[in-house]
C-alpha cells in the first residue's frame, strides 16, 4: 500500500506537471540563464512552488535546485528531508523534445526511501518506495487516474538480449564513449540509447537499458527520485568505481560520476 508520503508526492508531482505542461503549450518560457549557463524557465518557479506548498504538509524540510541556497551547517542535522528538482531537463524542455521530468525524492539518513519520477508531456509517471516496491504507469495525470489504471512491476520487467546502454543526449564525453567502447570487447553487440533528464536512469530500472554510465557533472535533486526507481525495482545505482551506492547531503552537492545498472 502506498504511503501518505508517496500519495503526497504523486499528487504534487501531477499539479507540478500541469502547470508545467500550461507554459510548455504557451510558447511563453521566459528563460534566463544560471550562474552555470543553463536555463531557468518561469515553468521551474512555478513548479517549485507548486512542490513546496504541497510537501509543507509533511513538515519536513526541503531542497529543491530552485531553492538549493541552505547551509551546510543548516542541513547536516537533517536526518529525513525532500529533495526535488521541479524540472529535470530543462534543455529538453526548451527545445520541446517532451523528454522533461518533475522529480521527487524522500531522503532518510543520505539515501532515497522514495521517489517520484514524472515525465508529463509524456504521461509516465515511475515511483517508488522502500519496502513497497517500484513502478511505472502510463497514460495517467492524476492520482485518481493512477488509482484506476494496472501499474507495471518493475522487479518484473525482463530485459532485451543485447546489451544496452542508455547515453544521454547533451553530455556525451570521451569518457562515456571509452567506456561503450569497453562494453562493445565484452559484448558480441550492443545497442546505445539516448534519453533527456532522469528518464535515463529510469530507463535502467523499467527493462529497456542494462547500464546507464554517468561520467559528468550531475547534482543531487538530478538523480535521487531516480536512484529510488531503481534501487526498489532491484537494480543498483553506484559510483563510477562500483566501490559504493550514491550517497545524498552531503557538504557538495555534486554527484560523484556513476553507473546505474540493472546486474
Amino acid at each position: 500500500m502506498k504511503s501518505e508520503r508517496l500519495i503526497l508526492a504523486l499528487d504534487a508531482a501531477f499539479k507540478a506537471g500541469d502547470k508545467i505542461m500550461e507554459v510548455y503549450k504557451s510558447d511563453n518560457f521566459e528563460i534566463e540563464n544560471k550562474l552555470d549557463n543553463s536555463p531557468l524557465t518561469i515553468a521551474d518557479r512555478l513548479s517549485h512552488k507548486i512542490i513546496s506548498k504541497i510537501l509543507i504538509k509533511t513538515g519536513l524540510p526541503l531542497i529543491s535546485e530552485e531553492g538549493k541556497n541552505i547551509s551546510y551547517e543548516v542541513r547536516k542535522n537533517w536526518n529525513t528531508f525532500w529533495m526535488i528538482d521541479p524540472i529535470d531537463g530543462t534543455k529538453e524542455f526548451v527545445k520541446k523534445n517532451d523528454e522533461f521530468t518533475v522529480n521527487i525524492a524522500l531522503i532518510e539518513f543520505g539515501q532515497p526511501i522514495l521517489g517520484v519520477v514524472y515525465a508529463p508531456a509524456l504521461k509516465v509517471i515511475y515511483f517508488a518506495e522502500k519496502d513497497y516496491g517500484s513502478f511505472k504507469e502510463i497514460n495517467v495525470k492524476s492520482n485518481k487516474e493512477l488509482k484506476n489504471t494496472a501499474t507495471i512491476n518493475l522487479k518484473n520487467v525482463s530485459y532485451p538480449k543485447t546489451y544496452t546502454l542508455v547515453v544521454s543526449k547533451s553530455h556525451m564525453n570521451k569518457q562515456t564513449q571509452a567506456y561503450v567502447d569497453q562494453k562493445k570487447k565484452e559484448f558480441i553487440k550492443i545497442n546505445t540509447k539516448s534519453f533527456g533528464s532522469s528518464l535515463k536512469i529510469c530507463k535502467v530500472a523499467d527493462g529497456e537499458a542494462h547500464c546507464y554510465p554517468r561520467f559528468g557533472p550531475t547534482m543531487e535533486w538530478d538523480t535521487a527520485a531516480a536512484h529510488a526507481i531503481v534501487k526498489y525495482a532491484g537494480c543498483s545505482f553506484l559510483k563510477a568505481d562500483l566501490s559504493k551506492e550514491i550517497h545524498y547531503n552531503k557538504k557538495n552537492l555534486l554527484n560523484p560520476f556513476f553507473i546505474a545498472k540493472s546486474e
